[in-house]
């Protein structure tokens, strides 16, 4: 019985912390689950924050990319904001030199232009990835390991 006393005491203290489950509630703060490798070169965790749903069109997604990991050429069907939370990474749209993305860093890639992003060759990046809809992304082209690197060290100069 005094077991039982110490265990009652002990837990009650937590039961004013737990979380209402009548909330829908994700964690930024998780790292998701590891992607699958394709579409990327190298390693990245995605977190699906926020899902389109009925009145909310949109979708939030943390991506989080080793070192020298990118994403193949693609495009999305909406417009994507990418707020960059850590790290560093490139960017480049199609027929557009490629650019440095730094921490606090905004971009909106309007739809269906063709794009990559990833981390930096020396950094890792965390981005939040803001798109509308259900529909998917689509894939364009490979972004070559050579390509990538050219990029690097054409901005490593800069």
């Amino acid at each position: 019985m005094k077991k039982i006393i110490i265990l009652i005491l002990i837990i009650i203290p937590f039961l004013g912390f737990t979380q209402n489950s009548e909330y829908k509630i994700a964690s930024y703060k998780v790292a998701g689950m590891k992607a699958p490798n394709t579409h990327y070169i190298g390693e990245a965790w995605l977190n699906s924050l926020l899902r389109a749903d009925g009145d909310l069109n949109y979708n939030i997604t943390k991506a989080s990319f080793k070192a020298n990991s990118t994403l193949d050429w693609h495009k999305h069907a909406t417009s994507q904001v990418i707020i960059i939370v850590e790290g560093e990474g490139y960017y480049q749209e199609r027929g557009k030199e490629a650019i440095i993305l730094k921490v606090g860093d905004v971009i909106i890639c309007d739809k269906d232009i063709e794009h990559w992003h990833s981390s930096t060759k020396e950094n890792d990046v965390t981005y939040l990835a803001l798109y509308g809809g259900s529909q998917p992304t689509t894939w364009t082209e490979v972004l070559s390991q050579d390509y990538y690197d050219s990029i690097a060290r054409m901005l490593k100069k800069n």
